[in-house]
């Protein structure tokens, strides 16, 4: 039963952050199909942080209005958007819109949008549920929140997104005219037309000799232009079935936190019995015989409460480098890298 309840806090946690980072690994592959290109990333990190208006939201209103909020309909909430916004994604991600002058994929950021504000609503909901479990729970759900990120890396490398290789090219500057587009102009002219241009030939054949010859073949040769080139490998699964598996990972989260929530019942009940019945015994003392008589003065500082544990103060510099601190970590994590990485990442940029 415990490693039942491990695993489905383990798929519970998953949920957490499995839908953006899917797409991130995806990104070698949409780049190439959509109209944004290369500056879907840029697009993708103003989205996501616009979704962040969720958990401010929540965090207000737990802060305004205590206890107007519960955990759980907001997680089936967010879990059923997350499930549904994966399934369309399936179909809908190279779908394009004429909008200001030009093509954009408007239902993929839309869609972009609603899983980015399910995976940072998640942030503020998935723990103060976890709060009500066991505490050793608690660690299994990082766990599953570090797969959220592993697993759709793992489908990425199998689906062998964005792999290139280098081809040679050849380029031809100059153009060549082709004997038998000369031969079929010769034959729409009229004949007498005919007579003339064959004389006409006939005159500057010979006139020419074999160095006009050797000239023709040099320029033909120069002409020609090799260089190498990367060429994108076909993927070995489109997007379509990546998103219909990140969207049943997102169902099996869902289903994963139904089952924990009658989980979550069944130990409030037990946890309640076991409380009516609970009797604490105080551990007895073995008496000595050097131990009759008054207390002294070490006796009686025995039963004397314990000291209160020293706190150490907080100072206004040390917290303002602290919070300094995360926000430019947060910074670089969420914004500046992701924008980049699709050039980092590829052997041969764009």
């Amino acid at each position: 039963m415990a490693f039942l309840t491990h695993l489905l806090v383990c798929t519970f946690g998953m949920g957490s952050w499995v839908a953006i980072n899917g797409l991130w690994v995806e990104l070698p592959l949409l780049v190439t199909e959509l109209p944004e290109g290369w500056y879907l990333p840029s697009y993708l990190t103003v989205v996501i942080q616009l979704a962040n208006i969720g958990p401010l939201l929540i965090t207000l209103l737990h802060h305004f209005r205590p206890g107007c909020l519960s955990e759980v309909p907001i997680i089936f909430t967010v879990l059923g958007v997350g499930t549904v916004a994966c399934t369309l994604f399936a179909f809908l991600w190279n779908v394009t819109s004429w909008v200001l002058g030009g093509h954009h994929s408007i239902a993929f950021l839309v869609l972009t949008f609603f899983l980015a504000l399910v995976d940072c609503t998640s942030s503020v909901t998935f723990l103060p549920f976890m709060s009500r479990l066991p505490t050793h729970y608690l660690t299994t759900f990082f766990v599953g929140e570090g797969l959220s990120g592993l697993l759709p890396a793992l489908v990425a490398l199998a689906q062998g997104s964005g792999l290139t290789t280098c081809v040679n090219v050849t380029e031809t500057s100059g153009t060549t005219q082709n004997p038998e587009t000369t031969r079929a102009m010769n034959t729409s002219q009229g004949a007498g037309s005919t007579l003339v241009s064959e004389e006409t030939t006939r005159a500057m054949n010979t006139s020419q000799g074999a160095g006009s010859t050797l000239v023709s073949e040099l320029a033909g040769t120069a002409a020609q232009v090799v260089h190498l080139e990367s060429r994108y490998l076909p993927a070995h699964f489109s997007p379509l079935v990546f998103f219909l598996l990140l969207s049943f990972m997102m169902a099996c989260c869902l289903v994963a936190f139904f089952f924990l929530q009658h989980q979550h019942k069944h130990w409030e009940a037990s946890t309640e019995d076991l409380l009516a019945s609970q009797i604490t015994l105080q551990p007895i003392r073995p008496h000595k015989e050097k131990d009759l008589g008054p207390p002294g003065p070490e006796d009686s500082g025995k039963g004397q409460e314990p000291p209160e544990e020293k706190t150490a103060p907080c100072h206004p510099a040390r917290l303002t480098f602290i919070y300094l601190l995360v926000a430019f970590v947060n910074a670089l994590t969420n914004g500046v890298l992701p924008s980049v990485q699709t050039y980092s990442c590829l052997s041969y940029g764009p």
